[in-house]
Order: structure tokens, then C-alpha cells, then sequence
């Protein structure tokens, strides 16, 4: 197991690293010069006229545009690596503060999110499986079909008109206390949620059909404890590589999530950011995200070696 783990670490390196060359990437990518257009108010189109040369220079030197891209790439990934990410444009605030500020927030609803997801797509994915090709299984894979296709900034105007603005049930925004979690989460949740019930509808079937099954009916057991100790425990095998890659995918969508209901997060954070084109906040937020999502990945690798040993051993 831990040679299986070593190799996995390893593997994403290189990841990280071209995770790294990509976010560096925007700054020299993003047409016209970046001090110019960071000087320029952040306005589209006011092309940094309002700057003298020597301003535009004076900026470009401390930021250290002026040197080689490779060696601003090596000054940057060091700092990176030591927590450094960098100084907003405009507030002059560290980006590390600026993220640790909104961070917490935006892991409570992703984690919020998840759970969301996981719970209602195990329960509708058994649920269809043990009623194949019922008005049941019908109507619970309609809905997943409609989780799919509905967007999620779509879904949770639909939640704040119906449950705040129609029933008056529960707050439509904002941050803090568990009740303007709710709404966000099920918004977040729901296309997740619809995406695993459908894998483990189809996981579940295939392993309902096994003889392992049929020998534990044969037994006498109970059909719970038939369903939920024998054929769900393995039909959630595959399934476990599924929810670490929506924890990525629900981290990354929070961006419009927490502006649908203006929540504080890193979501509404990078938006900010990039109407205002403050570079340092877009890139250390984009890194960090991607940072969570290969460590998710590579966490998911390990849990599924532990689940499937025939994994780490083939």
C-alpha cells in the first residue's frame, strides 16, 4: 500500500507543475501588458491612458515584468510554495489573507454540497435499482436527467422564488447560520446528485444480478440487510471515484453559486477579482483550486485502492 500511494504522490507532480505553468500563464496571456492594464483603472477600454510611462515602468519593475518569463516563473512558484502568492492590485491586502479569509466558507458549502449529492444520489440510485424499469425508476431517472440539464444558476433562482420569496421559509442570501446553507447546498448538490444516482442505478443492477446475492437471499437473510451490507457496499466501489471528481467540480462551481445567492467565498472572491482584473487574487485563487482538486484525486486513488485492492496490485 504505501509503495501504491508513493507512486500516486509522484504521479502528481508533474501535474502540479503544469497546473502551475497555466495560472502563471494568465498574466502573459491576457492581451495587452498588464501593468498598463492594471493601471488602467481595471476598465475595459481605458487602455491605461490615464498613466504616465513612468508609472507603467515603475509597475512593471516591482512586479518583476521586466525580467526573463522563465525567471519570473521560478520567483513565482517559490514564493507559491512558501505561502506567498502575491498582493492584491487594488486593496494591497496578501492574497494568502484574502483567501484564508473566504476559504472556510466556501469548503462549508462545497462540503454542504456534497453531502447534498452523496445522500439524495445513493438514495435515488438504490432506489431505481431495486424497481427496474418501474413507474419508480422512471420518474427517479427523470429527475436525474433534469438535474443534469438544468444550470445551476437556473435551479437556485428557482429555490429562492419558491421556498424565500413564495413560502418565506428560508432566507434567499447571504452568509452565516445553517438556514442560508441550505438553499446554496441544494442548489450545489443537485446536478451531483443526479450524476451519482444514475451510476449507482446502473452499479447496483449489475451487482443485484451477482451470485453472491442470490446466495445471501438463499440464506434467509433479510433483503436490507441483503441490499445495504452486501450489494450496495460493493455497487459504491466505482462510485467512490465519482464523488472525489464532483468535490472538485462543486468546489470550482461555487463561483456561481455564491454570487446567484451572495454568499462570502472564494467563488464571489475571483469574480471580483476579474472584473477588476486584480492578476495576483485570479491567479492564487485559480491555483489553489486546482492544488485541492488533483490532492482530491489523488485521495480518491488511495480510497479506491483501499476499497478494490485488486487495484494497487495489478
Amino acid at each position: 500500500m504505501a509503495a501504491y500511494a508513493l507512486r500516486r504522490l509522484l504521479a502528481a507532480i508533474p501535474v502540479l507543475l503544469g497546473v502551475s505553468v497555466l495560472v502563471f500563464s494568465m498574466l502573459h496571456l491576457t492581451p495587452g501588458d498588464p501593468a498598463t492594464l492594471m493601471l488602467s483603472g481595471g476598465g475595459g477600454g481605458g487602455g491605461g491612458a490615464g498613466a504616465s510611462a513612468e508609472a507603467i515602468e515603475e509597475l512593471r519593475r516591482s512586479m518583476g515584468l521586466d525580467r526573463p518569463i522563465w525567471k519570473q516563473y521560478l520567483r513565482w512558484i517559490s514564493n507559491a510554495l512558501r505561502g506567498d502568492l502575491g498582493r492584491s492590485i487594488w486593496s494591497n491586502q496578501t492574497v494568502t489573507s484574502m483567501i484564508a479569509e473566504q476559504l472556510p466558507s466556501t469548503i462549508q458549502l462545497t462540503v454542504a454540497g456534497l453531502s447534498v449529492a452523496v445522500v439524495l444520489g445513493v438514495v435515488l440510485g438504490v432506489v431505481a435499482a431495486l424497481r427496474p424499469h418501474s413507474w419508480l425508476d422512471t420518474v427517479t431517472m427523470a429527475f436525474a436527467s433534469l438535474g443534469v440539464a438544468m444550470p445551476g444558476f437556473w435551479v437556485g433562482l428557482l429555490l429562492i422564488f419558491f421556498f424565500s420569496l413564495h413560502l418565506g421559509w428560508l432566507p434567499a442570501t447571504g452568509s452565516g447560520g445553517f438556514s442560508r446553507l441550505i438553499l446554496p447546498a441544494a442548489t450545489l448538490g443537485l446536478e451531483a446528485s443526479a450524476i451519482i444516482a444514475r451510476l449507482v442505478r446502473s452499479s447496483m443492477l449489475e451487482v443485484l444480478r451477482q451470485e453472491f446475492v442470490t446466495t445471501a437471499r438463499a440464506k434467509g437473510l433479510r433483503e436490507f440487510k441483503v441490499v445495504v451490507h452486501h450489494a450496495l457496499r460493493n455497487a459504491l466501489i466505482p462510485v467512490v471515484t465519482v464523488v472525489g471528481l464532483q468535490f472538485g467540480a462543486l468546489l470550482s462551481g461555487t463561483v456561481i453559486i455564491e454570487t446567484v445567492f451572495a454568499r462570502q467565498g472564494i467563488g464571489r472572491l475571483a469574480i471580483t477579482a476579474i472584473n477588476g482584473k486584480d492578476f495576483p487574487v485570479v491567479q492564487g485563487i485559480v491555483l489553489l483550486v486546482a492544488t485541492i482538486y488533483v490532492i482530491a484525486n489523488l485521495a480518491v486513488d488511495l480510497l479506491y485502492s483501499i476499497l478494490d485492492p485488486r487495484i494497487r496490485y495489478s
